[in-house]
């Protein structure tokens, strides 16, 4: 059996205040390298799910290629219809190696494209992707403060190159129930089991509420506090017990903003843990209350934080996995680290 990993050890803020007995934890770099590069951008490929952000996805797209196109540059726009249309959008585009895809939506939005570029294309060019946000979390386009259609339109012209980590995440299709066959996705944001998954799915019942229903989906995940046993390997280290929840990130926030991993880099070859072990509600709640506080979690005796490369996650029954905020497949889920895989307009 493998060594047990180090866990990650947060330096307090000592500039901060304290809030629920605990310094702000002091956040690592977005990016731990500096900038490749950069790209004169002559042609995009405008990747639109007109659904995002309750509908305002078409707004979005309309404005962004009026801007593009005042600047000089080609865009061709797609859009889907369905879950899951930008992977096959995606993936039939016969591109040059310095187009862009400029993805309007949400992570899921951006989740689907590169998993279309990358099934089955591992070894080519690492293709170039940029953010124009239209989501309801927008939690990646939150790290890099993508602060709307014209800031993001302005970094695809300036054409800053910087490289971005992905994962590649081998489960098996469909929600528990409705499993089907083993499918590969591709993972930019964050992957989530336990508790997360579980306030999710609640989330997706009440869409209505916005942003919101995150914390109402988390409030009632807590107070039915289920029993979930699961086998975790860590870069073949086994861990074998009852889990609140498994947090594993690749950007530092996730849902509306919410600080979820403080030590994530982006492009520094690793993905974040954060293990919440088995606790009763109170220490749920306790814990979930100091995440809102700008990330004071990782300072909860019952949380851990690791780095890894590779990770399997085992079950006794199949269990719900969710990928950059899409509830898409379950376990066994096997999840492999692949370094600077994506071409990033910053």
């Amino acid at each position: 059996m493998a060594p047990t990993p180090e866990p990650v050890v947060f330096e307090p803020d000592s500039n901060s205040k304290k809030k629920g007995g605990f310094h702000r934890p002091s956040f690592s770099p977005v990016f731990s390298c500096a900038p490749i590069g950069e790209l004169k951008v002559t042609k995009v490929h405008l990747m639109v799910n007109p659904y995002s952000g309750k509908k305002k996805g078409e707004k979005v797209a309309n404005k962004a290629k009026s801007l593009l196109e005042e600047s000089g540059i080609e865009v061709v726009v797609y859009r889907s219809s369905h879950p899951g249309h930008l992977i096959e959008l995606a993936a039939n585009i016969e591109s040059e190696e310095n187009d862009v895809f400029a993805v309007v939506g949400g992570d899921g939005s951006m989740s689907e494209v590169i998993t279309g570029r990358m099934r089955g294309k591992e070894d080519r060019e690492p293709p170039i992707v940029a953010f124009i946000p239209a989501g309801t979390g927008n939690s990646h386009a939150y790290d890099l403060k993508i602060e709307g259609v014209e800031d993001a339109v302005s970094r695809i012209v300036a054409g800053r190159i910087q490289m971005l980590d992905i994962s590649r995440v081998v489960l098996t299709e469909g929600l528990p129930g409705f499993e089907k066959g083993e499918m590969t996705w591709y993972s930019h944001n964050l992957v989530t089991w336990g508790l997360g998954i579980d306030s999710n799915l609640i989330a997706e019942k009440i869409r209505f509420l916005g942003p919101i229903r995150y914390d109402v989906g988390i409030v009632i995940s807590i107070l039915l506090n289920r029993r979930r046993h699961a086998k975790l390997i860590l870069d073949g280290h086994t861990m074998d017990s009852d889990f609140t929840l498994f947090l594993i990130q690749n950007t530092q926030t996730g849902g509306s903003g919410l600080p979820l991993a403080p030590g994530a880099s982006i492009d520094d070859g690793l993905m974040d843990i954060g293990i919440l072990n088995r606790m009763r509600r109170g220490a749920i709640l306790k814990a979930f209350g100091l995440l809102k506080k700008e990330g004071r979690h990782v300072f909860h005796p019952s949380v851990v934080y690791h780095r890894f490369k590779s990770l399997r996650i085992e079950t006794p029954e199949p269990s719900a996995i969710n990928i950059d905020g899409e509830n898409i497949g379950t376990t066994p889920m096997d999840m492999t680290v692949l370094p600077s895989a994506i071409r990033l307009l910053v």
